[in-house]
């Protein structure tokens, strides 16, 4: 089926958005889908030394984990980093998970444990994907959630559900074209967003999924979830039709090298270009120092995030979280 594809049971807050295009079995979208990198740079990747092999013999950085599960039964509003792009966000009282990516890939591991074990995980409302690479969407954990939370409901891009198997029809879902707002409960808005990137877990499956971002608002305050994405000017678009909002998650690494990562990541460089085109007010980075994923140092994403808020680079806060380290949300309900 050719065509704009979104869902017609939601409403879109752009009022020129018609959905994303789908031919040939795959989501396509003049500026916002990604080419996957060529297979000659992929190879020449893994066949040279990484050049920065040294450095990152020698830079030591592991992200800082705070054992912690008290957040879950606290009332509080707040977010809290459970490592990579994985986030437990509770606002308005009601409590979110992005990306919970939270165990090994395959051939490589998680560098740094969750701050809390998985079966903790119960009560969450809303679980929020950004697309279905296999360090967003990890299927086990996914499995498990289910499991522990009959009643959440998956927030999804447009034909993910599918990656759920056969839980698919046991589940609470609503899948989204960028643009589109899901219905969700209370004072609380949640919006689909693009982003720069592209979709697979197999070999024959190129963007047969959507991928994106979200926007998450409650009484006045804005979250917005980068997902994963490479820069572009849907950052600027962004901010034009939803606004600034107040706290940007956003990827900072898996950058190196550039031919491989620029059509999918950002380098910080870029991630501070993409905070000034959102207009935020505080960047939580992400998307670093849990899984060694590219060629760059570990701790090099956040030591030049900082470097670049020195120099004055940012018109706004650097928050950088600790695993487990909760950071208060002020809202009415909080």
């Amino acid at each position: 089926m050719t065509g704009f594809r979104y869902n017609k049971n939601l409403p879109f807050v752009k009022k020129e958005s018609r959905g994303v295009w789908y031919e040939n079995g795959q989501f396509i979208h003049a500026k916002y889908a990604s080419n996957t990198a060529a297979f000659g740079d992929i190879l020449r990747w893994q066949l040279r030394t990484n050049p920065q092999k040294k450095q990152k013999k020698e830079d030591g950085f592991w992200v800082k984990c705070i054992y912690n599960s008290a957040f879950l039964s606290s009332s509080e509003d707040m977010i809290v980093w459970l490592g990579h792009s994985s986030f437990f966000i509770r606002i308005g009282g009601i409590s979110l998970l992005t990306d919970p990516c939270l165990t090994d890939l395959p051939m490589i591991k998680r560098l740094v444990p969750p701050p809390c074990p998985i079966s903790a995980l119960d009560n969450i409302d809303y679980l929020l994907m950004s697309h279905g690479h296999r360090d967003h969407f990890d299927e086990k954990v996914i499995a498990q959630l289910i499991e522990q939370n009959p009643a959440m409901t998956f927030l999804l891009p447009l034909e993910i559900s599918k990656l759920l198997g056969k839980k698919r029809n046991s589940v609470l879902f609503q899948e989204a074209a960028w643009w589109q707002r899901f219905t969700v409960k209370d004072d609380l808005e949640i919006t689909f967003l693009p982003a720069k990137h592209w979709n697979r877990r197999y070999l024959h499956d190129l963007n047969r999924q959507l991928w994106g971002s979200f926007w998450i608002k409650y009484q006045g305050i804005s979250i917005y979830f980068g997902g994963d994405s490479a820069y572009d000017s849907h950052y600027s678009e962004i901010k034009e039709v939803m606004g600034e909002p107040d706290i940007c998650l956003l990827p900072i690494g898996a950058y190196r090298p550039s031919s491989v990562m620029k059509s999918a990541h950002m380098n910080p460089a870029e991630a501070v270009q993409a905070f000034q085109d959102l207009g935020g007010k505080t960047i939580i980075p992400m998307h670093y120092g849990t899984y060694d994923l590219s060629d760059e140092p570990l701790g090099e994403p956040l030591q030049l995030l900082r470097e670049f808020d020195e120099m004055g680079r940012l018109a706004g806060e650097v928050k950088a979280l600790a695993v487990g380290e909760v950071m208060p949300l002020k809202t009415t309900k909080s």
